[in-house]
């Protein structure tokens, strides 16, 4: 294997000899990286269970802030089919399962006659926790920590504050820390996604970035299997059966994750950033040795690595890109996480809707790669928004007709293209922006998703004047928001930038080669 490789190594250092322009650290990637070897995908794996748990920590509060079942002892007084228990006394009713009163939080703190907003807040807490973290998180420059740093501390703060749920004594302690946990993982899609795209090659991106998308909805399914194995246990164990996994995955991280080339690059650490790609490529090793003392001095790195998030909104390129992109992912995040929420309005199963839209996730993952390999970044974004935007307003028709089969797979497909549009524009954020800025970007763009998901309930509650008309709201609003995507520039094919000059510079090329 190593006398086949030999000639071929020789051939494309002297094809860099010939050429004029230096060896860039980007072209050393991505010869490096050609090839997807099993070592990468154990990387992208360890990486992308940090969505894992993200998401089980997101969806938790179903079970563990449920209502819990109840029945009667006096039943002179009480009937469970009729009676509301906050008027009859406490000695004429009990939780089921001998009166187990942690089961959840609402029997543990006493709740089930306190107002709706108490009820809620924990998982209010949790999402102004969310929001607030992407905010305070997107200033961090991109230079402090580092990808693999930034995702280990908050993978880490998310499980131990979750270990640390299990001691909550009364509803407010219990609210903050959900608020903790909120601010801790409200970043953590974004530093796996980031980490994960600078450690592959052009050709490869498309699909090693729907793998920790996969693993995402793969935690939310097996978030109800573990809630069925403790369903007779206290809501607290639920917490600690997903945290301290979630803990000891932290550990595997800070041990085996590699950082990204690229942010070690961009710092001026061009031997770690060759280190770290022989241990993704072995077999490019004697390629990147030779290539090592061909990249440019640290000092010249410094000179052009400086910039800091006040570049997104002072260059004018950079700032039309981020409210151009802000304004699709709110779109998106309106459809994605609202079109669930209106689904109650078609008067179907609740929980088979809800088990549909889970599953109907899934094939996302396969087609994603395929529409990002065959065509244009613009064109598929412009056609899945179409497309989706088209299934909600035949939807509301559908539902106003009386057909609910047809407008419930309607439903269903307007449904898959915003988790299409999602996956489509994570990919295409990642490429628009350099990587001094790409996590402060990335952040700020996924925020707009998570302001577009709390619009959701004041739209879907349109629906109790007349039913179905939020599918409509929703199914404009994701067709006009996808035209938005033929202002920016197309990137299929491109490798990722280092700086904010060198991303001026190949948007430059770029214009330089379409234009007549």
């Amino acid at each position: 294997m190593a006398d086949s490789s030999a000639p071929l190594l020789l051939t494309h250092l002297e094809e860099d000899e010939d050429t004029p322009s230096p060896l860039t650290f980007d072209k050393i990637l991505e010869k490096s990286l050609s090839d997807f070897g099993f070592s990468q995908f154990l990387q992208i794996v360890l990486v992308g269970l940090a969505l894992t748990f993200d998401s089980q920590q997101i969806f938790i509060t179903v079970f563990t802030d449920a209502y819990p079942t109840w029945h009667c002892l006096d039943h002179t007084i009480c009937n469970p089919a009729t009676t509301y228990i906050c008027k009859i006394p406490r000695s004429a009713w009990e939780w089921d399962d001998d009166g187990f009163k942690g089961k959840s939080v609402i029997s543990e703190f006493d709740l089930e006659c306190s107002s709706s907003f108490l009820r809620s807040l924990p998982s209010s807490t949790f999402y102004v926790g969310s929001i607030v973290g992407g905010i305070f998180l997107a200033m961090i420059p991109d230079g402090t920590l580092g990808r693999k740093q930034l995702l280990f501390f908050s993978t880490f703060a998310m499980s131990l504050t979750g270990i640390l749920i299990s001691l909550s004594s009364n509803i407010w302690i219990y609210s903050f820390l959900k608020f903790v946990i909120g601010f801790a993982r409200s970043q953590t899609g974004t530093y796996a996604l980031v980490l994960i795209s600078e450690r592959v090659s052009t050709k490869w991106r498309p699909r090693a970035t729907m793998i920790p998308f996969t693993l995402f909805v793969l935690g939310f399914m097996s978030l109800s299997g573990i809630a069925y194995l403790v369903r007779h246990a206290s809501w607290k164990v639920l917490y600690l059966c997903t945290s301290v996994p979630a803990g000891i995955h932290c550990i595997f991280i800070y041990l085996f994750a590699l950082e990204s080339p690229r942010w070690l690059h961009l710092e001026g650490k061009n031997e770690e950033a060759i280190e770290v790609l022989k241990k993704i490529s072995p077999a490019k090793r004697g390629y990147l040795e030779t290539a090592f003392s061909r990249l440019p001095p640290k000092e010249t790195l410094e000179q052009t690595s400086s910039s800091s998030i006040k570049d997104l909104f002072i260059r004018k390129w950079a700032f039309r890109r981020i409210v151009l992109v802000m304004i699709i992912m709110f779109g998106l995040g309106m459809s994605y996480y609202g079109v669930p929420l209106a689904v109650r309005d078609i008067k179907v199963n609740i929980y088979l809707s809800e088990a549909l839209n889970a599953m109907v996730e899934l094939p996302t993952f396969v087609i994603t790669p395929i529409l990002l390999e065959k065509f244009s970044r613009r064109s598929s974004v412009l056609v899945n928004c179409l497309i989706g935007g088209a299934s909600g307003v035949f939807c509301f028709v559908m539902s106003l007709l009386g057909r609910t089969k047809i407008a419930f797979a309607l439903e269903l497909g307007s449904f898959f293209c915003a988790r299409i549009g999602f996956n489509l524009m994570a990919v295409y954020m990642v490429e628009l922006f350099p990587t001094c800025v790409r996590n402060s970007a990335t952040t700020m763009l996924r925020q707009a998703l998570v302001v577009g998901g709390a619009c959701c309930p004041i739209i879907a509650s349109v629906g109790r004047n007349l039913p179905s008309l939020s599918f409509a709201v929703f199914g404009f609003t994701m067709s006009g928001v996808g035209l938005f995507v033929l202002l920016l520039p197309e990137t299929k094919g491109s490798s990722l930038c280092d700086t904010m000059e060198a991303q001026e510079q190949r948007d430059q090329a770029l214009k330089s080669n379409h234009s007549p």
